[in-house]
Formats: structure tokens, C-alpha cells, sequence
């Protein structure tokens, strides 16, 4: 067991940019209610993170960023997952951005060096844009329906994305589109925000991560430079996944919903001990059978919070990962996270079910880590195949 000075001094040896977190964690969790009950944008914790330097975390430090890694990157977004994960899923898919930028040959370092820039300076988030209403996910293959046209003036880009995380507050789009040659070629444009003939639609009321502003983004004939083409290939060349975006992509979904786990645990164990019924004379927490149930809950996060950290360690060491290993710890963790939370449920009765609980939230919140790309099913039948070697 860990004890109260020991805890204080790993706290004081701490990063920054931990320390800077938890301070704004306990802000933000504060503000997550009102967002969720509203499913509104929460502008105000983006301006925050800008001021406490956290937007630019996995920005190398060269162009003035926090040139945090995957391991750093994965504890900012759990301490924040567990405080508002709506923020924190909005916040993954901008660092997963700029880690990609920052080790991709393909990114044109121009562009790369101008994110940089205005993400260190200001509130610039960028997400990449990819599900479509007919295409599913992209993940499961086929080619989108978003056409860029090349002109003597620019790419002029047609077509609809689904499930536009952070739409709200977006400056620029990593759009994934095929271009309408003969030959159609498919891949990443960037296409700035707020340009004519762009609109968000408000689409985005879900049963969780209701702040996330996952939003439709339409455009409409939008022009933007030709030389804003990020990585755009024959569809073939886009059958050998990209290993650093899919390994950081499941990692750092992982890290949210566990940390949306440890804020239902945390929820329980405050319950269990302060709830005393008539018929017991005693806190909930000296019975057996929530010390079990409990015991369950500490042995679940305990295995998410290995397979995190070594996996982003292995990732920052540059150990050869796989998009098949990372996809079965994105598994893994999220199904112990949402396995915590109906844990909790399990033991709480009415209490944990009323709308002004939190774990009646989190509950909510937990089970849309099922739904991240990659879905379990592909998981499986990836691994499957694999060890089948068909």
C-alpha cells in the first residue's frame, strides 16, 4: 500500500505539465454536468489547456511545444478523461496529430511547422475528418464519397463528415477524400476551418461524451490551396496501416475511458463508505461482498494501468509495435472500463441510476468506448487471422 508521504513526494517529483493537469482536472470536472445535461461545447477548458501550455503538449520541442511523448501524452489525457472525457476525447485526436506530424516523412514539414506554430501560440486544434453517412468507418474499408477537384485555382472539396469531433472549435480539418481523376487517388487534404461553403451541422445527441461537439461537417465546392495536400496515394498503398497514428490512436482512447472508470471507482469507494443503512449500523464498505465487487474494480484498473504504460513506453523507445497488439489493448482496456462501471452500478441500487449522479454519467460516457474505430469484432477476427495465417 501506498502511504500518505509516499504519495506526497511522488506528487511533488511529478512533471509540470501531470501537475498542470490535475489543477485543471479539478476544474473541469466541476463544469462536466452542466455540459453533459447541455450537450454543450466546453470552450472554456480549451482555453485553459492553451493557457497552461497543455494544446502544445506533443509539439516538438524544437518548435516550442512540450515534445511530450505517448507515455506523458497518455497520463495528461487520463487525469483529464476522468475529469471530462469530452474534452479529453477532443484533445487525443489534436495530439495524435501533431505526434504524426512530427514523425511522418509525408506531412509536408511547411504545414507542419505552421500547426506548430499556432497550436504553441493559441487555441488551433486540428482533427482528422474521415467517417462518412454511406462509408462507415474507414477503417472497414472502401473509398469515401468526399470528392477534391484539382483546379488551376485549388482543390475544391465536396462532401459530408459524420462524427467530426471538436467541430466546434476546430481551426483545421486533416479531410480524408478521394480526388476525381481518372485514376482517383485517395488520402488526407488539409482544409482550414470556417472557409466558404463550409457549415457544421448540429447532429451530434448522443447518450455519451455529449460535450464532445461530434458534429457533421459539410462542404460545399470549398476551395483551398493545392499545396494543402497532406499524403494522398493510390488506394492500394493505404492497405499497410500507418503503425505510429494506429498505435497512438489506441492508446490514447484506452487512457480516456480508463480514466472515466477511475472516476466511477473513486465515486463507489467514497459510497460504500460514507452510505450506512439502518439494518446494517455500519458503512456499506464492511460487507464481504462489496470488498469483492470492489476488489474486482482495483484488479481491472491495476491490468489497464500496466498495459498503458508499458505500451507507451515501448512506443516512446521505439520497440516494434503492431496496429493488431495495440487494437487488442484498446480492447482490452475499454471492456475493463465499462466492466468497472457496472460494477459499480451493481452495488448501488437507485442511487447509481439517478440522472443527478455522476456514475449514472459515467456509465453513459464508459460504453462509447466500444464504438472507437477499431470495433472489437475487427479486432478479433484481425488477431484471429493472423494466428490462423490466413
Amino acid at each position: 500500500m501506498v502511504t500518505t508521504a509516499a504519495r506526497e513526494l511522488s506528487q511533488a517529483n511529478e512533471p509540470e505539465h501531470i501537475a498542470r493537469a490535475l489543477r485543471l482536472a479539478d476544474v473541469f470536472a466541476g463544469r462536466a454536468a452542466a455540459h453533459d445535461r447541455d450537450a454543450s461545447f466546453p470552450f472554456e477548458n480549451f482555453a485553459d489547456l492553451s493557457r497552461e501550455g497543455l494544446l502544445a503538449l506533443t509539439v516538438p520541442a524544437a518548435l516550442g511545444g512540450g515534445g511530450a511523448g505517448a507515455r506523458d501524452a497518455t497520463r495528461v489525457l487520463g487525469i483529464i478523461g476522468k475529469a471530462d472525457p469530452s474534452t479529453a476525447l477532443v484533445l487525443s485526436m489534436h495530439y495524435i496529430q501533431h505526434l504524426v506530424m512530427a514523425r511522418s516523412t509525408r506531412w509536408p514539414t511547411r504545414l507542419s511547422r505552421k500547426l506548430a506554430k499556432e497550436t504553441v501560440e493559441g487555441v488551433a486544434l486540428i482533427n482528422a475528418l474521415r467517417v462518412e453517412p454511406e462509408l462507415g468507418s474507414p477503417a472497414r474499408g472502401g473509398l469515401p464519397a468526399t470528392i477534391a477537384r484539382r483546379t488551376e485555382t485549388g482543390w475544391r472539396l465536396t462532401g459530408r463528415k459524420i462524427y467530426s469531433t471538436g467541430a466546434p472549435i476546430l481551426k483545421w480539418y486533416a479531410v480524408w477524400a478521394k480526388t476525381d481523376e481518372q485514376d482517383a487517388r485517395v488520402g488526407q487534404f488539409l482544409v482550414p476551418a470556417g472557409l466558404p461553403g463550409t457549415r457544421i451541422e448540429q447532429t451530434w445527441d448522443h447518450l455519451g461524451l455529449r460535450a464532445s461537439g461530434s458534429h457533421t461537417a459539410i462542404f460545399d465546392d470549398v476551395v483551398f490551396p493545392l499545396d494543402y495536400e497532406i499524403d494522398v496515394r493510390k488506394p492500394d498503398d493505404w492497405k499497410v496501416p500507418d503503425v505510429t497514428q494506429a498505435s497512438v490512436h489506441a492508446i490514447f482512447v484506452a487512457a480516456i475511458y480508463d480514466g472515466i472508470a477511475r472516476a466511477a471507482r473513486d465515486w463507489l469507494v467514497k459510497f460504500l463508505k460514507e452510505r450506512v443503512p439502518a439494518n446494517l449500523g455500519a458503512p456499506l464498505a464492511t460487507l464481504p461482498r462489496m470488498q469483492e465487487v470492489v476488489g474486482g474494480i482495483e484488479t481491472r484498473l491495476a491490468v489497464n494501468a500496466r498495459l498503458i504504460d508499458s505500451f507507451a513506453c515501448d512506443f516512446d523507445n521505439g520497440f516494434p509495435l503492431s496496429t493488431i497488439e495495440s487494437n487488442i489493448i484498446k480492447l482490452t482496456v475499454t471492456n475493463n472500463a465499462a466492466a468497472v462501471v457496472e460494477g459499480a452500478f451493481s452495488l448501488t441500487s437507485n442511487h447509481g441510476l439517478s440522472r443527478t449522479n455522476p456514475l449514472e454519467r459515467h456509465y453513459r460516457d464508459v460504453l462509447c468506448g466500444r464504438v472507437h474505430t477499431p470495433q472489437d469484432d475487427s479486432t478479433r477476427v484481425s488477431a484471429g487471422r493472423f494466428a490462423l495465417g490466413v
